[in-house]
């Protein structure tokens, strides 16, 4: 029988991957937007066109929080427009947050695969979010937590998605 300890024991995962469209921001790189982006004179992200270009609102916070927390951050995106969403990530600041970025055409599985091993960290011990459900079962059938994100990340969704894994891990 477990004790009280092991049974509020919180499991947490060693790594949470995201995607980028539609995940940490409103639109897809390739299409909604026009690389190259740049900063305004009023710090504003920008793309070519002068339009302003922003992430989910929530998206900094929760890069913080798993940062504070000491939660390797990596990125798994199948967009074929990597020059220009790697220039947002920089431009919005984030690079300090990601251990691993995996941003080309191909199948999640290939990603999450090449952070686990370039990180040194099993996929059991790895959480995933993305909004669409193809990658959410394809990397469930390697054994990734995966949450479904409907509406952009945010802290609900994110501490929603760390108290399943615990929850997943813990009765494994």
């Amino acid at each position: 029988m477990a004790s009280p300890s092991e049974k509020t024991s919180t499991r947490v995962p060693k790594m949470v991957v995201f995607d980028l469209d539609y995940t940490l921001w409103p639109f897809w790189v390739d299409t909604h937007v026009n690389p190259p982006f740049h900063k305004s004179s009023d710090g504003k992200v920008v793309d070519f066109r002068g339009c302003v270009v922003k992430h989910y609102p929530d998206t900094p916070k929760v890069l913080k929080y798993l940062q504070d927390k000491n939660i390797g951050i990596s990125v798994a995106s199948r967009t074929g427009e990597t020059d220009g969403a790697e220039q947002l990530i920089q431009l919005f600041g984030w690079n300090k947050y990601f251990q691993n970025k995996q941003i080309y055409p191909g199948t999640k599985d290939k990603h999450i695969n090449k952070i686990s091993k370039k990180c040194n960290i099993k996929l059991e011990e790895m959480i995933f979010f993305d909004d669409e459900q193809r990658n959410i079962n394809d990397l469930e059938r390697l054994g990734v937590v995966s949450i479904l994100v409907k509406n952009g990340m945010t802290m609900p969704v994110l501490l929603n998605g760390l108290k399943r894994f615990s929850d997943v891990r813990s009765n494994a």
